[in-house]
């Protein structure tokens, strides 16, 4: 009988364990990506505040020339690890050149780059060159002294470095992607920001909480309009509750089979 108790419970909890896993499993997967770049932006910007806003998922295009900086910008929510890709179509005719990618943060600090040709040198007879950079994982919190990404707006930034004298000017054409991959409880941390690092979100914030309406019509603009498609600190769900919710199940699977192999045969008859 006591065997049977002991097997029931383990039953129960091997049941509850794989019920439970499906959500840790699928917090590991890549983030679904809108398909559709009917609204992707075909033109970039030439600086921070004239970024063209690109959703994750598209293919945003831009012709441009030779020594352009050129600009995107994109949001990026907690527990996500973003990769930034880039395609420049070079001219038929050209001299060596090296292409660079750098992506930085809503305070404009630069995040290096976890993996990915961050730079790259297109020879003479190149006709098209390909960058990535895979950033660190998005957290909620950091300390204020770290470098850590952080959830709001991130900018990429296109261009040439190196470039000679006789190649200024000629036309290319590039195309940039930003995919995510939601990484899960691996990354949550305790904390979270009040506002996401987004330019002028705390000074429409502040404007909101003195007119006491969210849609009245302030002045004060919000210079990045893009966000997740679930808001953000959409990322609130992570498979720490999933462990901790496994955690408390085997612990009470060891009380009762511990109980039922100890427990001894009873009071004894009279």
């Amino acid at each position: 009988m006591r065997t049977k108790l002991v097997l029931r419970a383990a039953s129960a909890g091997l049941l509850l364990l794989g019920v439970a896993a499906v959500p840790a499993v699928a917090d590991s997967s890549p983030s679904a990506s809108p398909s559709d770049d009917s609204d992707a932006p075909t033109s970039a910007g030439t600086s921070f505040r004239t970024a063209a806003e690109v959703d994750q998922g598209q293919r945003a295009t831009a012709g441009a020339s030779t020594g352009d900086y050129l600009y995107w910008s994109f949001p990026a929510d907690a527990g996500q690890r973003p990769t930034v890709k880039a395609k420049v179509k070079l001219p038929d005719s050209h001299a060596s050149a090296t292409w660079q990618i750098d992506v930085y943060d809503g305070l404009r600090r630069r995040q290096a780059c976890q993996y990915g040709a961050q730079t790259r040198t297109a020879a003479q007879d190149a006709g098209s060159v390909e960058l990535s950079c895979t950033l660190r994982t998005v957290r909620a919190w950091s300390e204020p002294w770290a470098d850590d990404p952080l959830p709001g707006t991130y900018y990429i930034r296109l261009t040439t470095v190196g470039l000679t004298a006789a190649d200024l000017g000629l036309p290319v054409t590039t195309e940039v992607r930003v995919d995510s991959k939601e990484i899960g409880g691996a990354a949550a941390v305790d904390g979270s920001l009040s506002e996401p690092l987004v330019p002028g979100i705390a000074v429409k914030a502040a404007a909101e909480a003195e007119s006491g309406d969210e849609e009245s019509d302030s002045p004060a603009a919000v210079l990045s309009s893009i966000e997740p498609d679930d808001g953000w600190a959409s990322g609130w769900w992570s498979d720490r509750w999933v462990w901790t919710g496994i955690g408390g199940v085997l612990a009470a699977l060891a009380g009762i089979g511990g109980y039922a192999l100890t427990r001894g045969a009873g009071r004894p008859r009279p």
